[in-house]
């Protein structure tokens, strides 16, 4: 019974699952391509064929379906890839909601009914709540802002 479920076939077999079951689980399309390998490492084993020719049969077809194919399947299989709200919030206006001051590590606004972090895109220009600012960039989760009168 030892001899038959270290079989190359049963070997090839159980690896052929583990990469279909990671690719459910991250479903990262790269786990498939490894699974088509496998495949054909088992055939190759199936038809008597060395466990050496069957590893470089693994290795080749993984490769090939890796680098050839998945950059076409992501085309195809996500091709609407929605971009986060964040960056529409850049070049938008916002009130300032706390006085934004730089060195005090000070300040918020709101944008689009939210508040966030805010601190001044200059360290020099404190912004004084109530007063309208423009996003020029985000970072992390902060928005750097210039103000209203500067542009």
């Amino acid at each position: 019974m030892k001899e038959i479920l270290l079989s190359p076939v049963f070997i090839w077999l159980a690896f052929m699952i583990i990469f279909i079951a990671a690719e459910i689980i991250t479903v990262g399309l790269t786990g498939i391509w490894f699974a088509g390998g496998a495949l054909t490492a088992l055939l190759a084993a199936l038809a008597g064929f060395s466990p050496v020719l069957q590893s470089v049969l693994f290795f080749a077809v993984s490769f090939v379906l890796l680098f050839f194919t998945r950059p076409f399947a992501l085309k195809y299989v996500k091709p609407h890839n929605i971009k986060t709200n964040y960056e529409d919030v850049i070049g938008r206006e916002v009130q300032v909601t706390r006085r934004i001051d730089n060195r005090a590590e000070t300040g918020t606004a709101v944008c689009n009914g939210l508040e966030w972090t805010a601190r001044s895109i200059d360290d020099g220009i404190v912004i004084e709540a109530g007063e309208s600012a423009f996003v020029e960039e985000i970072k992390g989760v902060k928005l750097y802002v210039r103000l209203k009168k500067e542009i």
